[in-house]
């Protein structure tokens, strides 16, 4: 199993991110602490223009039905998200950007 391929905010937070890593690994810190510094360091999601989010659609070769069944929400709501009159957020703006940076299979 490959590790996921992780973006930081600069190259002073990666080091400092891998470092918490190494001392999760040791038990010298707790899950929630890792949680933390993973919040802090690592690049947040940023937001997809409509074009985007068709052209995810477009390569996994899918109907927005199908996408929107894929993402767990209404066929409708992409509709939106493609005309620019809704914006995804908080888990499904997560999921899109899993899937235009792996490919629609990582969140299948």
């Amino acid at each position: 199993m490959s590790m996921p391929i992780k973006t930081y905010r600069s190259d002073l937070l990666g080091a400092l991110h891998e470092g918490a890593t190494d001392l999760l690994a040791v038990g010298a810190i707790d899950k929630a602490t890792m949680r933390r510094f993973d919040l802090a360091c690592l690049t947040p999601v940023e937001p997809l223009p409509p074009d985007a989010i068709r052209a995810i659609r477009e390569r996994a070769q899918m109907s927005q039905a199908i996408f929107a069944r894929a993402l767990n929400v209404t066929t409708s709501l992409v509709s939106k998200w493609e005309r620019g009159d809704a914006k995804p957020g908080g888990a499904s703006l997560k999921l899109l950007s899993l899937a235009a940076h792996k490919g629609i299979d990582a969140i299948l």
